[in-house]
């Protein structure tokens, strides 16, 4: 999508939303039994009374994540102010990734305690920037419909890079709230072909009743992404002086041209659910007894009884005592590697001549597609609803569909034609739960499976934690613990294309054993993290070529297994530090792998962000400072493009090793009322920085750019 067509769309978007939100909040207003005998009192359209006028729109927003049990647990609001510029950079707000130069393309966390579980469909894993779980999106209950625009820039028409985003989000009286997302990012890049661009929708809506919740997602995402390989020397770069000839960051050859990566993916999220129970009173909070009083006119409080008095103190609560679950998920991907030309002897093989597009010689059209349809049912008996339920038991079972589609031989080896392959797997599983107290919380989870590709698996997750006081403050104590026996998933087994190919029947399942305990005191500004993972039959993409000068061939691509146990250590310490408007907040991660060919990981790995936060005018919030990431040298993953994945270096000749250089951004955050904006200087270290300016081998990121953005809320 060009840009002047999306500015016309955003244009035409907004004008939508005005509509939008004058109707929710006249529809709100309807359904709010508080304010009925205030309009019904000043229905004349031609009245000038001011004073039964309301003055001021409530404001107020909460938001919420669901689990694939429907289960709702409290979000923080992702438009806070601080560390905004960085949330817009593909590094991570944290700076813990690896990237392949150009921003919303893939990447990769140095941090493995932070790395997720392979997914069926692989080749989104690496679009973390871009890409949302259901487990991950925000539902919201608004007070008046909301609309937050975003945007942030950087470079020019050449090679810069755009992000817009629009959200709009209403509530349907106090019970059913809707909301959608239009995200377009598109970036093009400072070195050749890399531009990339990203087009994603999602609608989303929930109701909240006594007896009856239901959660709703729809996302549809486009994404096309042009890959070049990485630069096909990196003298260029680190060794400028070895050329007579000065070369500018577009001018510098690339391996590939005219490859690109296509994703589209539509994805259905529901969960809802029933519960039987009974009603009892309780007194209101105080934000809740101020919410009430906001719609009481003088004449009504004066016209109160002491009986009315009392029972404006006081509310219903439905108390659930066993709900009935039901939860569907599917979603449809479709992947596309095309390539029209591919250098001589640059494969290390040739599967097929033509392909199922009818793609022949040096072109290539590798598709792989998945229909993936789950449901499960389950059934509650929930905590809370007298005092021996002291926690709330679920039971429940899964029927789950992966249908894959992709390339297979005919008669003819020269002739390959699509082919699809079903995985039936039924599960069963149950849920020990505890959430409401203050003092300890826990939830185990254990899911088995029964029959299907799966049959054998078993997946056991705990997490608990304990608040106790300690020197007049709050020590919190989380613990969590998993075991995995997993079978590797489908695509990690089989996978066909014209060049990669493998179909590893025998692997074993892979098992994992972790503990993880995270210490926090408020008092100190203190966060110690210690994790433990031990892995047997470890699964992973190994990376294979020859280079020789500015020429790399036969390249080769596996999934293999690590037979033997595999231990990792995590230790991380979140420090912050204050010293009037001067604060210094610093993360810093020690990591150790028990055999670094098969699980490279850094030893240590810091980000540190110093910056003065004040105020202006008692109104205008700022940050000014600046952020430094660093890690030890290892030998980091290498992006492979035809598999959108990182992989291990195989080859020990031609492994190079990255790190021991300070990534440093300067930055201006701003916040006024409803607005947030930002001017950064990224990678602002100078001639320097270009030698050491890789995240990823033969990847060299973007050198020192200028990012603004702004986001405004706006509340109808």
């Amino acid at each position: 999508m060009p840009m002047k067509a999306a500015k016309y769309a955003v244009c035409l978007l907004c004008l939508t939303l005005s509509v939008l939100s004058i109707h929710a909040q006249t529809y709100g207003r309807l359904n709010d039994d508080m304010r009925d005998d205030r309009q019904s009192r000043n229905f004349n359209p031609h009245n000038t009374d001011t004073t039964s006028q309301q003055k001021d729109f409530p404001r107020g927003l909460h938001v919420w994540t669901v689990d694939r049990l429907g289960d709702i647990t409290p979000a923080t609001i992702d438009t806070i102010p601080h560390l905004y510029p960085h949330t817009t950079l593909g590094i991570g707000s944290t700076g813990e990734y690896n990237t392949t130069g150009n921003n919303y393309t893939a990447r990769h966390s140095r941090i493995f305690a932070n790395r997720p579980l392979v997914s069926p469909f692989m080749f989104s894993d690496c679009y973390s920037q871009v890409l949302k779980e259901p487990d991950q999106w925000h539902y919201t209950n608004t007070l008046s419909p909301i609309t937050n625009l975003s945007y942030d820039n950087c470079g020019d028409k050449t090679n810069g890079e755009d992000h817009l985003d629009a959200r709009f989000a209403a509530n349907f009286g106090k019970r059913l709230g809707i909301g959608f997302n239009l995200d377009y990012l598109y970036a093009r890049g400072y070195f050749q072909n890399q531009n990339n661009s990203h087009f994603l929708t999602d609608i989303y809506a929930s109701y909240l009743g006594d007896r009856y919740q239901l959660h709703a997602l729809l996302t549809l995402n486009h994404q096309k992404v042009t890959e070049n390989g990485g630069i096909t020397l990196d003298d260029y770069l680190t060794h400028p002086e070895r050329y007579t000839e000065s070369y500018q960051d577009n001018e510098i050859p690339t391996v590939l041209s005219n490859n690109w990566n296509r994703h589209n993916r539509q994805r259905l999220f529901l969960t809802h659910r029933y519960s039987v129970g009974f009603y009892r009173k309780e007194k209101l909070s105080a934000a809740e007894l101020r919410a009430r009083d906001f719609a009481l006119t003088d004449s009504m409080r004066a016209a109160m009884t002491p009986q009315d008095s009392l029972e404006r103190t006081m509310k219903k609560v439905f108390v659930p005592v066993t709900s009935f679950i039901h939860t569907i998920e599917g979603s449809r991907s479709d992947r596309i590697y095309q390539a029209y030309t591919s250098p001589q002897d640059y494969y290390a093989e040739t599967f097929y001549d033509i392909g199922p597009k009818g793609y022949r010689g040096d072109s290539i059209y590798d598709q792989t597609r998945l229909f993936h349809l789950r449901n499960t049912l389950a059934i509650a008996l929930l905590e809370g609803f007298n005092k021996y339920a002291a926690a709330g038991l679920k039971v429940f079972a899964a029927h789950e569909l992966r249908r894959y589609e992709m390339p297979s031989l005919t008669a003819s080896d020269n002739f390959a034609v699509m082919q699809q392959l079903n995985e039936h797997n039924v599960s069963i599983g149950g849920q020990l739960l505890r959430q409401q107290g203050h003092t300890l919380h826990y939830n185990v989870m254990a899911e088995t499976w029964l029959a299907g590709e799966d049959m054998g698996q078993l997946k056991i997750d705990a997490t608990g934690d304990l608040n106790y006081p300690l020197f007049g403050d709050t020590v919190r104590l989380l613990a969590k613990g998993h075991f995995y026996r997993l079978n590797p998933t489908f695509l990690q087994r089989n996978y066909h294309s014209k060049h990669f190919w493998w179909d590893n029947g025998s692997m074993s399942k892979e098992t994992r054993t972790g503990i993880e305990g995270i210490l926090t005191f408020d008092r100190t500004n203190t966060r110690l993290r210690l994790a433990v993972e031990e892995i047997q039959n470890y699964t992973y993409l190994a990376l294979d070529y020859t280079l020789t000068g500015e020429n790399r061939s036969s390249l080769a691509a596996a999934m293999k297994q690590h037979g033997g146990n595999l231990s990792i250590l995590t230790a991380q310490l979140d420090q912050k530090l204050r010293l009037g408007p001067l604060h210094w907040d610093n993360t810093i991660t020690c990591q150790s792998s028990s055999n670094k060919d098969v699980l490279p990981l850094p030893a240590i790995n810091v980000f540190s962000n110093l910056y003065l936060d004040f105020m202006v005018a008692h109104v205008l919030k700022m940050e000014l400072g600046g952020a430094v990431t660093w890690f030890t040298r290892y030998q980091a993953p290498e992006y492979c493009p035809q598999l959108n994945q990182f992989a291990v270096q195989e080859n020990a000749s031609s492994r190079i090793e990255l790190g021991n250089f300070p990534f440093v951004d300067i930055y201006a955050n701003l916040h006024l009322k409803h607005a947030r904006f930002f001017v950064m200087l990224t990678n602002a270290t100078g001639k320097s920085f270009t030698r050491q300016s890789f995240l990823a081998p033969h990847y060299p990121i973007n050198r020192s750019t200028l990012h603004m953005g702004i986001s405004w809320n706006f509340f109808n």
